[in-house]
């Protein structure tokens, strides 16, 4: 693709990446096949090769963004599948993230759009007025029917229960590896996923212990800023990635760390993009590049650990969902369903597997009829499959299934994180989702 940014554009480093990624794109297409909004909507400008083009003109002709131009970025899952698609290499991922801190800065949007994004940027990231406004949408479940779109659709995804936050993982410590060590690796604990399950973290500490880890949660680690960063709230991801990275990073020149684990694939991508994020940054250029080195998705640092199933053949089928940040983000497709299947689950794979589930961090409940759409075919697709169960290694995808599944397939099936099971088939206790 022909770009014409001047020279004085180019020196800004954020429209120097964009023209790199833009020159790269050849037209072909490829993109629009696997792009889940264009096969829902069929227009070409909510598929990437019709972004690519908006986004192109917005930025070359240093214009405020449009409504058009909002309204259909905003329609971006984010889920990065024409990545995986395309032949030419385009890091759409950056081209977007830059046209949505864009956004943030020259568009307007109606009042109570920006409401809602200020109270999703506020709540999300503090697991405790998260927690607050779970609870507070649960009393309101019952008169769902009074409230706006939006409102309703956020009120609807909230789970009808909450299980209580694991205050020993909470504080800051280390938990010491079973036997011989093997690895020293932090633990990234996130927001939203400590308040819907806790149980998460807790598997993974007993499974990485289990196996040779010492596992240390990190004082002032927090959010990983990815939930802002999509909105374009630039400044506010990139003080939440600091946070982060000075945190691990004190024990990285410490006692030292093999890794910092992370257990929702969703942060892991953003997480491993700390360096690009940071790269203009002096102070920080450095540190962020370690640290986006030592990111690892969970899955990647279970298999260098050679796990070892306990007691009798599971038997147990399981669907596994790949979700879009871990196959598309991070290219991590096979590795989570092999530690499967070696465990002894038959592992069974989802139809459509390339198709987001409609998660996407905020984009349910910024854009919720899509993300209905989504939701219900991508619970068709796994309710065919006749599994016991369902996998994925992000809370997010794990949240929106099981309401799919329970409201579009007619089907309670038992939806669990990757580790939960593995923890499970190596000696941890059975998962309270496949109780009874």
């Amino acid at each position: 693709m022909q770009t014409s940014f001047t020279l004085a554009q180019l020196a800004d480093p954020g429209i120097a990446a964009a023209n790199d990624i833009l020159r790269k794109c050849v037209h072909c297409g490829f993109c629009t096949a696997t792009c889940p909004t264009y096969v829902l909507l069929g227009d070409e400008r909510d598929s990437p090769r019709g972004r690519i083009y908006l986004i192109k003109q917005m930025l070359e002709g240093d214009q405020a963004a449009t409504e058009e131009t909002v309204r259909h970025v905003d329609r971006c899952l984010s889920c990065l599948s024409c990545m995986t698609t395309c032949p030419s290499s385009v890091h759409y991922m950056h081209l977007v993230d830059h046209a949505r801190a864009h956004i943030e800065k020259t568009y307007k949007r109606p009042l109570a759009d920006r409401v809602l994004r200020g109270l999703l940027a506020w709540l999300l990231p503090s697991p405790k007025l998260f927690r607050l406004s779970l609870l507070g949408a649960r009393l309101a479940r019952p008169f769902r029917f009074l409230l706006p779109g939006r409102l309703k659709a956020m009120v609807a995804l909230a789970p009808k229960s909450l299980p209580a936050m694991d205050a020993a993982i909470e504080r800051p410590q280390v938990f010491p590896a079973q036997g011989e060590r093997r690895m020293r690796v932090a633990l990234m604990t996130g927001c939203a996923q400590k308040v819907l399950d806790p149980e998460i973290n807790a598997a993974t500490i007993r499974l990485l212990n289990r196996h040779g880890c010492d596992v240390v949660i990190a004082d002032g680690a927090g959010c990983c800023g990815a939930l802002t960063h999509h909105m374009g709230r630039e400044h506010d991801a990139l003080e939440k990635a600091k946070a982060n990275i000075a945190a691990w990073h004190r024990e990285y020149q410490g006692e030292g760390l093999d890794a910092v684990v992370i257990n929702a694939s969703g942060c892991g991508t953003t997480v491993k993009d700390y360096g690009f994020m940071l790269r203009t940054d002096p102070d920080w250029a450095d540190r962020a590049a370690t640290i986006a080195a030592l990111a690892k998705d969970v899955t990647e640092v279970l298999a260098k650990l050679d796990l070892k199933p306990q007691g009798e053949e599971r038997g147990l089928s399981v669907a596994y969902h790949s979700a879009c940040s871990l196959q598309h983000g991070q290219k991590i497709t096979a590795l989570p369903k092999q530690l499967l299947a070696k465990a002894g689950f038959d592992v069974r794979d989802v139809p459509e597997a390339h198709l987001c589930c409609g998660s996407a961090g905020t984009y349910n409940l910024l854009q919720p009829e899509l993300a209905l759409q989504l939701r219900a075919r991508k619970a068709r697709n796994i309710a065919g499959t006749g599994a016991q169960a369902v996998a994925a290694g992000n809370i997010g995808c794990l949240v929106q299934i099981a309401g799919g599944l329970e409201a579009e397939a007619g089907r309670a099936m038992p939806v669990l994180h990757t580790v939960q099971l593995l923890d499970w088939a190596t000696g941890g206790p059975k998962p309270s989702a496949l109780q009874g």
